[in-house]
């Protein structure tokens, strides 16, 4: 018995050692780009960690530190006045002229998340590092960096708490009085640091301009544009735009504080606990951040709360409030034999083709990790970059780009049994649906609902962009956000069964929504209603004569929105008992829309005419929105469809950007594809060089930098959450009265569990499947309901209570 015990645990530590985890990125050197960095968040502050030995940098963000200020919604008063002439081009089939005539439909562009500033940590080390480890462990949302310099190991914690708004970084030595650093702020921002009361303090002020175009992401790039602006009666100059204020103090057990040339250092110390605590005078989308800044009383109470509380209290509270989401789901696909590697030679392994199934369970919980550290602020969703940018001038603003990309970011809200994170997004709505009614009645004309058009920012603009006629049309020209993200709500109510939030906040947008589409629906030649203009998001026609353009009319995508859109606004009316001739209208108007085209080469049209694409592999696919993320298009309710998205998604190949991947994942799991999904999946977890590095043979194009994040490139944070919703799609998929088990399963995934997946209709489910079979379901019921199963060409009508859990073998 004696020696098994000892084979027992030699064994186990061979396996420990083995087995790569599917919960800790590391990594045996610092990160020297920002696509290396640990992220960590708590849904307002973000921190990007690059560990580094004996300079440490971490930049700080707040989600609501933007340019600008409350956007004017009159901006171009009498836009409308331009769609007759538009229209009376299509009517002479003049799409050049059209396509001119369009750009007078623009407005201003998006105002720019901001970056805060950084923290620098300035270490004193003599002697070569060794022994060098960083990990970040987001079942914890916890990082960690240790090393050993002439034998003292040296360690550091980090992690950015949401029950006290607070940032920790712990720093400890293995020999007494090892610590001896410096810490001081910087900022790309116009700032400046001081010292009070033993408090490190940098105050700064966010830009008032927008961006005049998208242009290549900078961090040299200096802000310009400032506008003092004479406020009467206090008779003083205020200049204006959005405060923000980053305090740090430090407690420690021995050593000695001191502060100069607004540093501070700390010598001799064993022991350290830095605190930082930020914050900004945003108040809300539609209140002046210059008047009356609240930044410095946020900073100073978080700081001064969080500062009289051990470390070890603050860590326990932040891993507790973490894990009430995080642990909600976990995700099992059998044995791996993958060797144990840092995670970005993990990623070149698996780029060549090697298995590891605990590297794609990784990821899935990634995505999770990202949108809890990123979404927990109402009415300011996760941007383009989530909440983590360093640029002052970042990748196309990192705005909330609304033709794919938002929307996207919150596909793994409901599914990964996330629902509270979603409403971030839905609140968001609500304030565009106040500057939304301006955007209807005075670029559109309509004087019923609301519209939003590809891009907003934190003070919810509607209009469409283009810097009023200095941007083309294929992007700046498309009034359809709304109809988009009006079918959240739904998806929120349809997940939840929130009846009081679908009557009280919910089915007014979506009804304010669907009102705007029906009265920007003109009748075409056939007695069908079309959209007039018309764009299909970022994409272009060339016509029969050869003309390039992306104005026209009866865009699929517009009417596959506007589809979704009535669909569900119908179906929340029935919910509620209201709004019956309203519903009426609506069922007549859904029923006369331009209906579906399939191509000569047997594909979805994406066009009103047959017409071929500039690009045929363009990275969109918005004609496609019945398929996925809308439900009217399915392999069995409408056949002939489904065969059309799948031949127009052949013809566009698997070769696109990061956020595409994951949009076409999801859209190849709807067609109950499971191999061809898996197979964009290991695409989209392939090795990306970071976009500063050089070497002989880089690899760059879509897919997964080092520490994870999407590669578009540059980074956007729609992939991984597109990615992490796909696999459940993968596994389940659902509407209002079915739920289908394990539809696209690839051959990969043979074996595995998973666990606190959500399901339309308010179900949470537990699966387990061995060789490919169902094996068991458990199921639960929020409040109560009856649902179908449907595995493979089995059904099951089932009832369960409130509370009530069925387990069902297969």
């Amino acid at each position: 018995m004696k020696y098994t015990y000892i084979i027992f645990i030699i064994f186990s530590f061979f396996d420990k050692g083995q087995a790569q985890s599917n919960h800790i990125l590391w990594y045996n050197q610092p990160a020297e780009f920002f696509e290396e960095s640990l992220v960590l968040g708590n849904g307002k502050m973000g921190a990007t960690v690059f560990g580094g030995i004996n300079s440490d940098k971490i930049y700080l963000n707040d989600i609501t530190l933007w340019s600008g200020e409350p956007v004017d919604p009159y901006m171009n008063k009498y836009a409308y006045k331009n769609l007759p002439a538009i229209r009376d081009a299509f009517n002479k089939e003049d799409y050049k002229l059209a396509e001119e005539l369009n750009k007078k439909i623009q407005g201003k562009n998006s105002e720019s998340y901001a970056p805060l500033g950084t923290l620098l940590i300035t270490h004193y080390n003599k002697g070569k590092a060794t022994n060098y480890y960083r990990e970040l462990d987001i079942s914890k949302a916890i990082s960690k960096v240790s090393y050993e310099v002439e034998g003292v190991k040296f360690t550091r914690e980090y992690f950015v708490s949401a029950p006290d708004q607070i940032m920790i970084v712990k720093l400890t030595s293995s020999q007494k009085g090892a610590l001896n650093f410096d810490v001081n702020f910087s900022s790309l921002l116009e700032s400046n640091t001081v010292v009070k009361n033993n408090v490190l303090e940098m105050n700064g002020i966010a830009p008032m301009h927008e961006n005049p175009g998208y242009v290549k992401n900078s961090e040299t790039y200096l802000p310009a544009g400032y506008h003092p602006e004479i406020v009467p009666e206090k008779k003083e100059v205020i200049v204006k735009g959005t405060r923000f204020i980053s305090l740090l103090k430090v407690k420690n057990i021995d050593g000695t504080v001191s502060f100069s040339n607004n540093t501070l250092e700390l010598k001799n110390a064993t022991d350290v606990v830095i605190y930082v605590s930020v914050a900004t005078s945003f108040k809300g989308f539609d209140k002046d951040p210059s008047i009356d800044g609240i930044a410095n009383s946020i900073a100073k109470k978080n700081l001064s709360k969080a500062f009289s509380i051990s470390f070890d209290k603050l860590k326990k509270s932040h891993i507790a409030d973490y894990q009430k989401f995080y642990n909600r789901v976990s995700l099992d696909l059998g044995n791996t034999k993958a060797p144990d590697l840092p995670t970005d030679e993990r990623l070149l392994r698996y780029a060549d083709g090697a298995e590891d199934k605990s590297l794609e369970i990784l990821y899935f919980n990634y995505g999770r990790y990202l949108l809890i550290s990123s979404s927990r602020t109402l009415g300011v969703p996760a941007n383009l970059q989530g909440l983590w940018n360093p640029y002052l001038n970042p990748p196309w603003n990192s705005n909330y780009t609304m033709n794919i990309n938002l929307e996207e970011n919150y596909w793994l809200a409901e599914n990964t049994n996330l629902s509270e994170l979603h409403l971030p997004l839905l609140s968001f709505i609500k304030n565009l649906s106040v500057t939304g009614k301006v955007t209807a009645k005075t670029f559109y004309g309509v004087d019923k609902g609301w519209a939003a058009a590809h891009n907003s920012d934190i003070w919810a603009m509607s209009n469409p962009v283009g810097q009023f006629g200095k941007e083309d049309p294929m992007w700046a020209c498309w009034p359809l956000a709304g109809a988009w993200l009006s079918t959240h709500i739904w998806e929120h109510y349809v997940f939840t069964q929130d009846k009081k939030y679908l009557e009280k906040e919910g089915y007014p947008l979506m009804k304010g929504a669907a009102e705007f589409c029906m009265n920007w629906l003109v009748t075409d030649k056939k007695g069908n209603l079309i959209t007039a203009p018309s764009t299909s998001p970022e994409n272009q026609y060339i016509t029969p004569d050869g003309f390039v353009g992306a104005t026209l009319y009866g865009g699929t995508a517009d009417l596959a929105m506007i589809r979704e859109c009535f669909d569900k606004t119908i179906k929340a009316s029935k919910v509620l008992n209201i709004d019956a001739d309203f519903r009426a209208q609506l069922e007549r108007d859904l029923s006369r829309l331009h209906p579906y085209q399939i191509g000569q080469k047997g594909n979805l049209q994406e066009w009103y005419f047959d017409w071929e694409d500039k690009d045929p592999r363009h990275r969109h696919q918005s004609h496609l929105f019945g398929l996925f993320p809308g439900d009217h298009i399915t392999p069995s309710k409408t056949p002939e469809l489904a065969l059309a998205c799948k031949k127009a998604l052949e013809i566009k190949g698997d070769e696109t950007t990061g956020w595409s991947k994951g949009w076409r994942i999801n859209l190849w799991a709807r067609l109950w594809d499971g191999n061809r999904a898996y197979k964009m999946f290991r695409e989209l977890l392939r090795y990306v060089d970071p976009d500063g590095k050089k070497t002989e043979k880089p690899r760059r194009g879509g897919g997964t930098y080092p520490n994870l994040f999407d590669a578009h490139p540059p980074f956007q944070i729609d992939g991984n959450f597109g990615g992490t919703a796909a696999v459940v799609e993968m596994l389940v998929q659902s509407n209002e009265n079915e739920i289908r088990l394990l539809p696209a399963l690839p051959d990969a995934w043979e074996t595995g569990t998973i666990k606190g997946i959500s399901a339309r209709g308010g179900f949470e489910l537990e699966m387990h499947w061995d060789k490919k079979r169902l094996s068991k379901l458990i199921i639960s019921s929020k409040l109560g309901g009856k649902t179908t199963l449907i595995y493979g060409n089995q059904t099951k009508s089932i009832l369960i209570k409130k509370g009530e859990t069925q387990e069902i073998l297969w």
